[in-house]
């Protein structure tokens, strides 16, 4: 079936998305245009919103709309410790987790010299500043377990360890509800590393 131009943009445009190939991009494109016209255009207005409203914070790096952002003006939130994230997206996850009451800062990505993101495109230097100010007494960090995570949380470790802060790495291991015998064996090693006493 011959798709019109105005339907041929849209699965183009769906299809940039990341995780979204030509079938799933023509089932959301068929989809929108099944329901009604107020849907599309709440669609649209929220696409654009999104795109005119979110900032970064200033002093985090996290996605807000007003700045700095609430996590960095909650004065519920402890001073004393910064978990550091590589993405916006992994800092919901920890919050998700509802265990850690301090403030964050986002990098904006991993070391990855191959990709040409070094230290420079990340929100190191940011981080540093903050560090100096002589509240923080901890960093948590928060970078996904691959080799770029890794390589990133020790070029951080290396950094911040010479100003007298306490340097933590979030814990790595089998996942809740995991089967031993399928779990990876690098996984299963720093689950053996990162045992504790019961």
């Amino acid at each position: 079936m011959a798709q019109t131009p105005s339907m041929t943009r849209l699965i183009q445009q769906l299809m940039r998305l990341p995780g979204i190939g030509e079938r799933t991009a023509g089932r959301l494109a068929f989809h929108v245009l099944r329901l009604d016209r107020s849907y599309a255009q709440a669609l649209a207005d929220a696409l654009v919103a999104v795109k005119d409203e979110t900032r970064l914070c200033s002093v985090c790096f996290a996605l807000t709309e007003a700045d700095p952002c609430p996590l960095c003006t909650d004065p519920t939130r402890s001073p004393d410790a910064i978990c550091v994230v590589e993405e916006p997206a992994d800092l919901l996850a920890v919050e998700r987790a509802r265990e850690f009451r301090g403030r964050y800062h986002v990098l904006h990505g991993a070391l990855a010299p191959l990709d040409g993101v070094g230290p420079d495109e990340l929100k190191i230097q940011p981080l540093l500043v903050r560090l100096r100010d002589g509240v923080v007494r901890e960093v948590i960090l928060a970078t996904n377990p691959s080799a770029e995570g890794e390589a990133t949380a020790m070029y951080l470790a290396r950094l911040i360890k010479p100003l007298g802060l306490k340097v933590t790495r979030i814990a790595h291991g089998i996942p809740v509800g995991g089967d031993l015998e399928y779990v990876d064996v690098m996984t299963v090693g720093r689950a053996l590393e990162g045992r504790r006493e019961m």
